[in-house]
Protein backbone atom coordinates (compact mmCIF):
# COMPACT_ATOMS: atom_id res chain seq x y z
CA UNK A 1 0.00 0.00 0.00
CA UNK A 2 1.39 3.35 -0.96
CA UNK A 3 1.53 6.49 1.07
CA UNK A 4 3.31 9.78 0.69
CA UNK A 5 5.72 11.11 3.25
CA UNK A 6 4.47 14.27 4.89
CA UNK A 7 8.00 15.62 5.02
CA UNK A 8 8.99 14.74 1.48
CA UNK A 9 7.38 15.11 -1.92
CA UNK A 10 8.53 11.65 -3.01
CA UNK A 11 6.16 8.79 -2.27
CA UNK A 12 7.17 5.80 -0.19
CA UNK A 13 5.62 2.41 0.35
CA UNK A 14 5.05 1.56 3.99
CA UNK A 15 5.11 -2.20 4.38
CA UNK A 16 5.57 -4.33 7.51
CA UNK A 17 9.06 -5.29 6.32
CA UNK A 18 10.07 -1.69 5.65
CA UNK A 19 8.66 -0.58 8.99
CA UNK A 20 10.59 -3.30 10.84
CA UNK A 21 13.79 -2.33 9.04
CA UNK A 22 13.16 1.29 9.96
CA UNK A 23 12.52 0.41 13.61
CA UNK A 24 15.72 -1.57 14.02
CA UNK A 25 18.15 0.16 11.64
CA UNK A 26 16.97 3.72 11.05
CA UNK A 27 19.61 5.92 9.43
CA UNK A 28 20.00 9.61 10.24
CA UNK A 29 21.97 10.19 7.04
CA UNK A 30 18.89 11.34 5.16
CA UNK A 31 17.56 14.15 7.33
CA UNK A 32 14.60 14.68 4.98
CA UNK A 33 12.88 11.46 6.04
CA UNK A 34 11.09 11.02 9.35
CA UNK A 35 11.01 7.53 10.91
CA UNK A 36 8.05 5.56 9.54
CA UNK A 37 6.93 4.73 13.07
CA UNK A 38 5.77 8.36 13.46
CA UNK A 39 3.12 7.97 10.77
CA UNK A 40 1.97 4.55 11.97
CA UNK A 41 1.81 5.61 15.62
CA UNK A 42 -0.05 8.81 14.70
CA UNK A 43 -2.60 6.73 12.80
CA UNK A 44 -3.16 4.43 15.78
CA UNK A 45 -3.55 7.28 18.26
CA UNK A 46 -5.87 9.33 16.08
CA UNK A 47 -8.11 6.31 15.49
CA UNK A 48 -8.22 5.81 19.26
CA UNK A 49 -9.23 9.45 19.70
CA UNK A 50 -12.04 9.12 17.18
CA UNK A 51 -13.30 6.00 18.93
CA UNK A 52 -13.20 7.75 22.30
CA UNK A 53 -15.10 10.74 20.92
CA UNK A 54 -17.84 8.42 19.70
CA UNK A 55 -18.06 6.76 23.10
CA UNK A 56 -18.25 10.12 24.88
CA UNK A 57 -20.89 11.36 22.43
CA UNK A 58 -22.97 8.23 23.03
CA UNK A 59 -22.73 8.71 26.79
CA UNK A 60 -23.44 12.44 26.62
CA UNK A 61 -26.51 13.48 28.57
CA UNK A 62 -26.75 10.34 30.64
CA UNK A 63 -25.02 9.11 33.71
CA UNK A 64 -22.06 6.83 33.10
CA UNK A 65 -20.19 4.51 35.40
CA UNK A 66 -16.87 5.77 34.09
CA UNK A 67 -15.14 7.94 36.65
CA UNK A 68 -11.98 9.76 35.69
CA UNK A 69 -9.16 9.91 38.16
CA UNK A 70 -8.85 13.56 39.15
CA UNK A 71 -5.06 13.38 38.91
CA UNK A 72 -5.13 12.26 35.27
CA UNK A 73 -6.91 15.51 34.37
CA UNK A 74 -3.54 17.23 34.73
CA UNK A 75 -2.95 16.30 31.06
CA UNK A 76 -6.01 18.23 29.89
CA UNK A 77 -5.53 21.52 28.04
CA UNK A 78 -8.13 24.26 28.26
CA UNK A 79 -8.45 24.12 24.47
CA UNK A 80 -7.32 21.47 22.01
CA UNK A 81 -4.13 22.62 20.21
CA UNK A 82 -4.46 23.23 16.46
CA UNK A 83 -1.89 20.58 15.57
CA UNK A 84 -2.41 17.00 14.48
CA UNK A 85 -0.74 14.10 16.25
CA UNK A 86 1.33 13.52 13.11
CA UNK A 87 2.62 17.11 13.06
CA UNK A 88 3.34 17.06 16.79
CA UNK A 89 5.34 13.84 16.60
CA UNK A 90 7.25 15.21 13.61
CA UNK A 91 8.03 18.35 15.61
CA UNK A 92 9.39 16.26 18.47
CA UNK A 93 11.61 14.35 16.05
CA UNK A 94 12.76 17.51 14.28
CA UNK A 95 14.10 19.05 17.48
CA UNK A 96 15.16 15.98 19.48
CA UNK A 97 16.10 13.42 16.80
CA UNK A 98 14.63 10.72 19.04
CA UNK A 99 15.20 7.31 17.47
CA UNK A 100 12.35 4.99 16.40
CA UNK A 101 12.82 2.84 19.52
CA UNK A 102 11.93 5.86 21.69
CA UNK A 103 8.56 6.12 19.93
CA UNK A 104 7.90 2.44 20.50
CA UNK A 105 8.73 2.70 24.21
CA UNK A 106 6.56 5.83 24.48
CA UNK A 107 3.76 3.79 22.92
CA UNK A 108 4.29 1.12 25.61
CA UNK A 109 4.09 3.79 28.31
CA UNK A 110 0.88 5.25 26.87
CA UNK A 111 -0.66 1.79 26.85
CA UNK A 112 0.42 1.11 30.44
CA UNK A 113 -0.83 4.51 31.56
CA UNK A 114 -4.27 3.88 30.04
CA UNK A 115 -4.43 0.39 31.56
CA UNK A 116 -3.51 1.68 35.02
CA UNK A 117 -6.08 4.51 34.77
CA UNK A 118 -9.20 2.91 33.32
CA UNK A 119 -11.16 6.17 33.47
CA UNK A 120 -8.65 7.97 31.25
CA UNK A 121 -9.33 8.35 27.54
CA UNK A 122 -7.04 9.92 24.98
CA UNK A 123 -8.69 13.02 23.49
CA UNK A 124 -7.69 16.08 21.49
CA UNK A 125 -7.36 17.98 24.77
CA UNK A 126 -4.83 15.66 26.44
CA UNK A 127 -3.00 13.84 23.65
CA UNK A 128 -0.25 16.43 23.10
CA UNK A 129 0.74 16.67 26.76
CA UNK A 130 0.63 12.90 27.09
CA UNK A 131 2.86 12.49 24.03
CA UNK A 132 5.57 14.97 25.00
CA UNK A 133 5.70 13.54 28.53
CA UNK A 134 5.91 9.89 27.47
CA UNK A 135 8.42 10.75 24.75
CA UNK A 136 10.66 12.53 27.25
CA UNK A 137 10.48 9.69 29.77
CA UNK A 138 11.03 7.08 27.02
CA UNK A 139 14.03 9.03 25.74
CA UNK A 140 15.54 9.00 29.23
CA UNK A 141 15.00 5.25 29.38
CA UNK A 142 16.37 4.42 25.91
CA UNK A 143 18.99 7.01 25.05
CA UNK A 144 22.42 7.39 26.69
CA UNK A 145 22.37 11.17 26.35
CA UNK A 146 19.32 13.40 26.63
CA UNK A 147 18.14 16.98 26.53
CA UNK A 148 17.06 18.71 29.71
CA UNK A 149 13.40 18.87 30.70
CA UNK A 150 13.44 22.58 29.88
CA UNK A 151 14.34 21.79 26.26
CA UNK A 152 11.60 19.16 25.91
CA UNK A 153 9.21 21.69 27.40
CA UNK A 154 10.03 24.25 24.69
CA UNK A 155 9.66 21.60 22.00
CA UNK A 156 6.26 20.57 23.40
CA UNK A 157 4.98 24.11 23.89
CA UNK A 158 4.94 23.95 27.70
CA UNK A 159 6.75 25.62 30.57
CA UNK A 160 9.42 23.66 32.40
CA UNK A 161 7.29 23.72 35.55
CA UNK A 162 4.33 22.24 33.67
CA UNK A 163 6.37 19.43 32.11
CA UNK A 164 8.08 18.61 35.41
CA UNK A 165 4.66 18.22 37.02
CA UNK A 166 3.39 16.07 34.14
CA UNK A 167 6.44 13.81 34.39
CA UNK A 168 5.93 13.23 38.12
CA UNK A 169 2.20 12.56 37.66
CA UNK A 170 2.86 10.15 34.80
CA UNK A 171 5.37 8.17 36.84
CA UNK A 172 3.08 7.83 39.85
CA UNK A 173 -0.02 7.07 37.76
CA UNK A 174 1.98 4.37 35.94
CA UNK A 175 3.27 2.96 39.21
CA UNK A 176 6.83 3.60 37.98
CA UNK A 177 6.56 0.62 35.60
CA UNK A 178 9.16 1.85 33.13
CA UNK A 179 11.11 -1.31 32.30
CA UNK A 180 10.52 -2.60 28.77
CA UNK A 181 12.17 -5.94 28.07
CA UNK A 182 13.00 -7.28 24.64
CA UNK A 183 9.88 -9.45 24.33
CA UNK A 184 7.57 -6.53 25.19
CA UNK A 185 9.39 -4.27 22.74
CA UNK A 186 9.08 -6.93 20.04
CA UNK A 187 5.36 -7.40 20.70
CA UNK A 188 4.66 -3.67 20.30
CA UNK A 189 6.74 -3.55 17.13
CA UNK A 190 4.67 -6.45 15.81
CA UNK A 191 1.49 -4.58 16.70
CA UNK A 192 2.68 -1.58 14.68
CA UNK A 193 3.50 -3.89 11.77
CA UNK A 194 -0.02 -5.36 11.90
CA UNK A 195 -1.40 -1.83 11.78
CA UNK A 196 0.33 -1.44 8.42
CA UNK A 197 -0.61 -4.85 7.02
CA UNK A 198 -4.23 -5.23 8.18
CA UNK A 199 -6.28 -2.37 6.81
CA UNK A 200 -4.18 0.39 8.30
CA UNK A 201 -3.11 1.89 5.00
CA UNK A 202 -6.17 4.03 4.48
CA UNK A 203 -5.94 5.52 7.97
CA UNK A 204 -2.22 6.18 7.55
CA UNK A 205 -2.80 7.94 4.23
CA UNK A 206 -5.61 9.99 5.77
CA UNK A 207 -3.35 10.95 8.68
CA UNK A 208 -0.69 12.18 6.25
CA UNK A 209 -3.25 14.10 4.16
CA UNK A 210 -4.65 15.83 7.25
CA UNK A 211 -1.17 16.81 8.38
CA UNK A 212 -0.32 18.18 4.94
CA UNK A 213 -3.59 20.16 4.77
CA UNK A 214 -2.94 21.80 8.15
CA UNK A 215 0.65 22.62 7.17
CA UNK A 216 -0.65 24.16 3.94
CA UNK A 217 -3.18 26.31 5.81
CA UNK A 218 -0.53 27.44 8.30
CA UNK A 219 1.87 28.34 5.48
CA UNK A 220 -0.85 30.34 3.73
CA UNK A 221 -1.74 32.16 6.95
CA UNK A 222 1.96 32.99 7.50
CA UNK A 223 2.25 34.26 3.92
CA UNK A 224 -0.74 36.58 4.37
CA UNK A 225 0.61 37.79 7.71
CA UNK A 226 3.98 38.61 6.10
CA UNK A 227 2.26 40.52 3.31
CA UNK A 228 0.24 42.57 5.81
CA UNK A 229 3.40 43.23 7.84
CA UNK A 230 5.20 44.54 4.74
CA UNK A 231 2.26 46.83 3.90
CA UNK A 232 2.18 48.25 7.43
CA UNK A 233 5.92 48.90 7.31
Amino acid sequence: MATSSSSSSSSIAISPRKLRSDLYSYSYKNDGNNPLVITVLASLIERTMVRNERIDAKNCGRRTLRQRDFRSKVFDCREAPDMTVQCYLERIFRYTKAGPSVYVVAYVYIDRFCEANSGFRITARNVHRLLITTMMVASKYVEDMNYRNSYFARVGGLTTKELNKLEVELLFLMGFKLHVNVSVFESYCSHLEREVSIGGGYHIERTIRCAEEIKSRQSEAQRIYNQIARILL
